[in-house]
Formats: C-alpha cells, sequence, structure tokens
C-alpha cells in the first residue's frame, strides 16, 4: 500500500474487520487508499493529546496489551475516531490481543512525512502495523493474522534476475512476511515488490496530485532477465495520484517469458510508453516502457514480479533469485537499480 499521507485502517485478527475504507478493497490488486490533510490547524491535528502525554511507537505495543486504551485512542486522527468508536477499539484489543504475548519489532519505513511500524509475535502468527504522523498522531492501527509459507520462501526462481530500474530505488513492499509485504497472504503476487524512487524522505516534491511530482514517475524501465514478450497493455490513462483504477488494476504492463515456466511482470506502466511487442525477443537491460500511474495505483511506482504463468492473477508468484544477492529487497531498505 502506498501512501503519501495518514492511511485509516483498523481490522481485526480474523477476516470479519471492525472497521476499514477502501485501502483494503482489493489488497490482492493493490487497492490503495491515500489521504492527505494539510488544511487542519495544529491544534485540530493534536485531537485529545492534551489529556495525555504522546505514546511513542516503542511504547505502543505495552500501552495496547497493559495500559490505557483511552490514551491510544485520543490519539487517533479524526479519520480514525470516526472510523472506529473507543468502544469497539477496546472491543477489539481484547478480543484479539494476550497481555502474556512477548512481540519484536520487524517493520520501519518512513516516507512523506508517515512512520510506518510492524511487530510480530513470538508465534510468527500475529502482527500489529501502525502509522505514525509528524506529529505524533495514530493514523493507522491494524492487527493482521500472519502465515508463514515456508515452502514457497525457499524456491527461488531458475533465472537471474537484474533490477529493471536505475539509481537507488526504495522498497514500499517487499518481504517474506505479511508485515513487510502486504502481497504476501496472496499466492498469486506473494513475492511481488512495489518500487518508488524517493529524494530526502519523500517520493514528491511539489503538487501531490500531478503525476509529474513524483520522482519515479517517466523513469526507464528495463527487461529484468532475456525472454520472449508474450503480453502488453498500453492503453491505459495514468491515474490522477489517488484516484484508482480498480477495472485495470495491473494498468499498462509488459509480460516476458523467460522459459522454464517463469514469467516477469512489469505494471503500472506509462500510458503509451510501452517499448516493445508481442513476439519480441529481448535481452538484459534492453527497454521495455516508462514507469507511470496506470491501474490500480495511487501514485507512480513499479510493481515487479515472477510467476509460474503468464497470467497475473491465476499464476503463482515465485520468490526471486536476484543476481546481486548482496541487495536486501525488504520492506524500508534501498536498493540500487542498474548502473546509471
Amino acid at each position: 500500500m502506498l501512501t503519501w499521507g495518514a492511511v485509516v485502517i483498523l481490522s481485526a485478527c480474523t477476516s470479519n474487520k471492525i472497521t476499514s475504507d477502501e485501502a483494503e478493497q482489493s489488497s490482492a490488486k493493490e487497492g490503495v487508499e491515500q489521504y492527505k490533510d494539510n488544511d487542519k490547524s495544529s491544534d485540530e491535528q493534536v485531537g485529545g493529546l492534551a489529556n495525555h502525554e504522546a505514546i511513542s511507537p516503542d511504547r505502543l505495543i505495552d500501552t495496547l496489551m497493559n495500559g490505557s486504551k483511552e490514551a491510544i485512542y485520543d490519539q487517533f486522527t479524526p479519520e480514525m475516531k470516526q472510523a472506529v468508536s473507543l468502544a469497539d477499539f477496546k472491543t477489539a484489543i481484547e478480543n484479539y490481543m494476550n497481555p502474556e504475548q512477548s512481540w519484536k519489532q520487524v517493520v520501519y519505513a518512513e516516507l512523506n512525512g508517515s512512520k510506518e511500524y510492524g511487530w510480530m509475535d513470538e508465534t510468527g502468527t500475529q502482527g500489529i502495523r501502525a502509522y505514525f504522523t509528524e506529529n505524533h498522531q495514530i493514523s493507522g492501527l491494524t492487527i493482521i493474522p500472519m502465515k508463514p509459507h515456508p515452502d514457497t520462501d525457499s524456491k527461488l526462481t531458475k533465472t537471474e534476475f537484474q533490477f529493471p530500474m536505475k539509481g537507488d530505488m526504495f522498497v514500499f513492499w517487499g518481504g517474506n512476511n505479511v508485515l513487510l509485504n502486504y502481497h504476501y497472504e496472496h499466492e498469486t503476487q506473494r513475492y511481488a515488490l512495489d518500487i518508488v524512487r524517493t529524494q530526502d524522505g519523500a517520493s514528491y516534491k511539489g503538487d501531490p496530485k500531478v503525476n509529474a511530482s513524483y520522482y519515479a514517475f517517466g523513469d526507464p524501465l528495463y527487461a529484468a532477465a532475456d525472454g520472449t514478450v508474450v503480453d502488453i497493455k498500453n492503453n491505459i490513462e495514468d491515474n490522477v495520484p489517488g484516484v484508482l483504477n480498480p477495472q485495470e488494476p495491473a494498468g499498462n504492463y509488459v509480460v516476458i517469458d523467460h522459459g522454464q515456466g517463469e514469467y516477469s511482470f512489469t505494471a503500472h506502466i506509462k500510458k503509451g510508453s510501452v517499448a516493445v511487442k508481442k513476439g519480441d525477443q529481448v535481452k538484459q537491460g534492453d527497454l521495455i516502457g516508462e514507469l507511470g500511474n496506470s491501474g490500480n495505483s495511487s501514485e507512480a511506482h513499479l510493481h515487479f514480479q515472477v510467476s509460474d504463468g503468464p497470467d497475473l492473477f491465476t499464476s503463482r508468484s515465485i520468490n526471486i533469485r536476484w543476481a546481486d544477492q548482496s541487495q536486501d529487497l525488504t520492506k524500508g531498505n534501498t536498493v540500487q537499480g542498474l548502473p546509471q
């Protein structure tokens, strides 16, 4: 899920949500919700913090289990409070959290003024994700089940892939659990990556409603390995940032058959920029298009994955064997792309 502002999410540990917004309407197809609120005064944004000391991220888990739920609720953004009542919040915590659980932090990522934290319990079967704004409000809180898949985690592609962009890129979603990578719970996209370009902790500069403001928009995309182009789409309009297109979830894309039952998907390509056609033979590093904001995408970013078939939504995602094994393509890390 890409975000340039505050995210309003609150869901329980089962498929029955306490409450949620369109942020999680279709995570299998990259459902994304954005919210940006720069018009409120600082007094409005601090909510009820005057009555309680602000709860820092390192105190959140302990407070959830053993402390004041009212203090946490007071720290919610106005949008969070509209989405869930204090009574429902307290009930959810009572139902889904055990005071005896121990937790470890496994996620920290910062982008566009929002800080994301993730914790996993000792069993590896439950996680908590929280978003904090720059002024210490809690703009998102999710209690989620975690199911490991060690059988597929350990099976890497036979093909060695190069990263399909140049320069330094930020991994927004990537890794082998649902806290690091929200795609992970879906077999069809389990090892997919969502990648943005950042400068000084931000993915854009200027008007956030203009695609050209995003550092990644229009960046060249390259074939990640040798192969044959088996499918493309090139006529989907790029979204106004924050407006999704769930009818065309992948947007414009290029699918390449690399042999041995392995197909790469490069999605959310800029309209009209696809530089290859079906049947083309490509070499690793050949230009295939430009990064855009088409499909179910909130801002210019790369969705990249490798699957065992040519259909994004029926094939199974495969964990990628990268040619440069020294790079860690998990959430929150910056990776070095192809040489400039």
